[in-house]
């Protein structure tokens, strides 16, 4: 069963669709989490979780203070699943509630007209989308970045590395099982020609 882990809606089930989605174990999102409170990258965030399934990373985020939560999902099943999910969240709320909206479409549809503003990036796709679909989305979803932004990529461990474009700039890789986390920020990236390429960090 996939819960809520922390935040005002703790301890929270989450419905996960039947089938087509991968959910984020509790482990990674603990590591996750922990990894983004250390830096403070939650809290009033204007977060977006791509390939969102049941929408556990973006409502985690909402859980634990994001201001503003985007869960983009094609499959209608999966979508229905979030729009429950999402609203269970937002009951559970105490005080101000954050506000979480779903995007039933592809990222690719959504990302051309997104506004910007992100703080936090969420993009856990299917792990056999292909190597140049994730390299757009990413290219698509760099201007879209705020100053500071971060961005995480979960992939098979035995996926390579993805095609950072200029505006994302690569951090650190953390393994965990077969699950491969990517960290990325938007930090100095917008200081690059928009043809240079990122220089890729090593993995850890």
């Amino acid at each position: 069963m996939t819960r809520i882990i922390a935040g005002f809606a703790g301890s929270l089930a989450l419905a996960v669709p039947r089938s087509g989605t991968r959910p984020t174990s509790d482990r990674v999102r603990e590591a996750i989490f922990s990894a983004l409170e250390a830096r403070d990258a939650v809290h009033g965030a204007v977060v977006v979780d791509l390939y969102a399934g049941s929408g556990a990373l973006g409502l985690e985020a909402a859980s634990r203070g994001a201001s503003e939560v985007v869960l983009v999902e094609r499959a209608k099943p999966a979508a229905d699943v979030c729009r429950r999910n999402a609203a269970a969240v937002v009951r559970a709320a105490r005080g101000t509630r954050p506000r979480i909206r779903v995007e039933a479409r592809s990222v690719t549809a959504y990302l051309e007209t997104a506004p910007g503003g992100v703080d936090l990036a969420f993009i856990d796709p299917p792990y056999d989308l292909g190597e140049r679909e994730l390299a757009r989305d990413l290219a698509l979803l760099a201007p879209r970045l705020a100053d500071d932004a971060t961005v995480v990529v979960e992939r098979s461990s035995r996926s390579p590395e993805p095609t950072w474009p200029p505006g994302i700039a690569a951090e650190r890789r953390r393994d965990y099982g077969e699950t491969t986390l990517w960290w990325a920020s938007a930090a100095a990236a917008h200081d690059r020609e928009p043809d240079q390429p990122s220089t890729p960090s090593q993995p850890a």
